[in-house]
């Protein structure tokens, strides 16, 4: 395993609990704070529930708008799992993702290979940790699909 995904697993954590805050006050202000920060790209919440809780959850991520589609990245920093959101998306598909103060009712899927071919260069162009993030994990990292429903 590489340092910077043992220094992932130490700060995990932490990383959660500050992305805890920022999705309350993100969604407190209806998006003023929290979906732009500099030098990131924008940032939605995606709500999940948890598939085997069942507790509500919400999570700040990055996005691609992709016409009518919201794009996600299930990349988790390139580390070997995959983050819990997603398994809540694929266990629980119909959620919300809020973008600034709109909530959207979607539908999480995971792209195909095609549209993963189409889009993996557009979330690279967005964020190019991606690749990084791609480039030392084994698994392929997923892009989820959320279609407005």
């Amino acid at each position: 395993m590489d340092f910077q995904l043992r220094v992932a697993d130490k700060t995990w954590p932490v990383l959660s609990r500050l992305m805890g805050g920022h999705a309350r006050v993100y969604r407190l202000t209806r998006g003023r704070i929290g979906q732009h920060i500099p030098g990131v790209p924008p940032v939605c919440l995606i709500d999940h529930v948890g598939a085997k809780s069942g507790k509500k959850r919400t999570s700040p991520l990055l996005f691609l708008e992709d016409g009518e589609d919201v794009v996600i990245v299930a990349s988790k920093g390139g580390y070997e799992k995959r983050p819990a959101w997603f398994y809540n998306l694929k266990a629980n598909p119909d959620t919300t993702v809020q973008i600034g103060g709109e909530l959207r009712p979607v539908h999480a899927r995971i792209a195909s290979a095609e549209e993963r071919k189409r889009l993996w260069p557009k979330v690279v162009e967005l964020y190019p940790s991606y690749q990084q993030y791609q480039d030392r994990t084994d698994r392929e990292i997923p892009l989820v699909v959320l279609k407005p429903r």
